[in-house]
């Protein structure tokens, strides 16, 4: 069992009743006979035990595109990566901006989700980074945090009264960080292999800056700042630095932020196609020194699936996204044997770590704790498929990929809400 919530990494039984863990400890289970008194075993040797996984930045589309996903196939895909906790991303149609929008969302959640469903609400009304919304009612109805996801809130005038308002209620603000006037047009990172392609680059400098604007604004503020998919070697030091001196900021960094380059756009590869771009190895290196020393404090898959029709174009006409919830664990792992990462520290940014940032309820494998529980066999090898995938959607640049580390099995509040296939108890 590996819990980043205690610290430990050991040999031991984890015994669950009702929605509860009640035992912890080697041999814990000894004596205990499958079938007895409606006791399951789950034979769990060459296995890790974890905590259930919290991903801050998922796109689940609904109200107004299910065609791409919804709640109820973006928590199967979830519960398939091991995910227990997801936090939606207001960029629905309608914008979830509203009291009704969450409400509904939180209704649909809990009716039709597999995992929790945690609602963000947007920052300003439709995104459109003028009037703030309504932030208190967005809390009450169950907002967790607030965004205007891939639109920047370019306004330091209103980026300042969102974060003092925030701060008025409790919530961190996540900024998706892009000075538009720096990237209009822009379809991939600036670069060598965007001047190869002919395509309009974006400079690094455009997420840069608004870091370290907004950094300065969280300063006078007080308020608890959330960098949404950094990307960028540049807003790595300035997160750094922020964190020397105690200020309230936080950043995220999604799987493919850490294994794909600019290089996978080569062929005009529209599932390669992300906001923000790909980068080049040097930021991609600087993210993963990030996040193993805790620079970066967690993983989020960014999750954003788009049908196949949308993708299958040329490339200035594609949506930028990625499928990420049933990947993100492999690909972390391939870091963690590469000796870039601890495991434990891929835990930790999977359970703990995003958990804290919003002020969720921290997974863990103590004793009384709801039994939000992950299976995972770390040397089970697999080719990724999309047609395999839980989601609606197929738009993923790791097709055919062979990868190590599979999800055999997921608990919600004890509740068994995935199993891989061919596994049983």
């Amino acid at each position: 069992m590996i819990d980043p919530s205690t610290g430990r990494d050991e040999v031991a039984d984890v015994i669950i009743e009702g929605d509860r863990i009640v035992v912890v400890g080697p041999m814990a289970a000894a004596g205990v006979r499958d079938g007895e008194r409606d006791t399951v075993i789950v034979d769990c040797v060459g296995r890790w035990v974890t905590p259930g996984f919290v991903d801050l930045h998922t796109h689940l589309r609904e109200p107004g595109l299910e065609y791409k996903e919804d709640i109820a196939s973006g928590t199967r895909a979830a519960a398939a990566g091991g995910f227990t906790t997801v936090c939606a991303m207001p960029n629905t149609k309608p914008v979830n901006d509203n009291r009704a929008i969450t409400e509904m969302m939180v209704a649909k959640g809990r009716t039709h989700g597999i995992v929790d469903v945690h609602p963000i609400g947007a920052i300003t009304r439709g995104l459109a980074g003028k009037e703030l919304a309504e932030m208190a009612d967005l809390r009450d109805a169950g907002c967790v945090a607030v965004s205007d996801d891939g639109r920047c809130v370019t306004d330091a005038g209103v980026m300042r009264r969102a974060l003092e308002y925030a701060r008025t209620f409790d919530l961190v603000v996540v900024q998706h960080a892009e000075d538009h006037a720096l990237t209009a047009g822009a379809q991939m990172h600036e670069g060598r292999v965007s001047t190869r392609l002919g395509l309009k680059g974006w400079p690094r400098v455009a997420e840069d800056h608004i870091v370290a604007r907004d950094v300065l604004l969280a300063q006078t503020t007080g308020a608890s700042y959330h960098v949404a998919h950094a990307s960028t070697a540049g807003s790595a030091a300035i997160i750094r630095e922020a964190k020397s001196r105690g200020l309230k900021v936080t950043a995220e960094v999604t799987p493919h932020h850490l294994t794909l380059t600019d290089e996978a756009v080569l062929g005009y590869r529209t599932a390669c196609k992300v906001n923000p771009p790909l980068r080049e190895q040097s930021d991609v290196d600087a993210m993963i020194d990030a996040l193993a020393e805790g620079t970066i404090d967690c993983v989020a898959t960014d999750h954003a699936p788009h049908a196949e029709r949308e993708k299958d174009c040329e490339f200035a006409e594609a949506p930028p996204g990625m499928l990420g919830l049933e990947t993100c664990l492999p690909l972390l792992l391939d870091l963690a044997r590469k000796g870039r990462i601890t495991v434990g520290r891929v835990i930790e940014s999977l359970t703990t770590s995003p958990a804290r940032v919003f002020g969720l309820r921290v997974p863990s494998l103590r004793e009384g704790s709801r039994a939000d529980v992950v299976v995972i066999d770390p040397e089970r090898a697999w080719t990724v498929d999309p047609k395999r995938l839980h989601s609606k959607s197929r738009n993923t640049p790791f097709e055919g990929w062979s990868v190590k580390g599979r999800v055999e099995r997921t608990f919600v509040a004890g509740r068994e809400v995935y199993l891989h296939p061919g596994e049983g108890v």
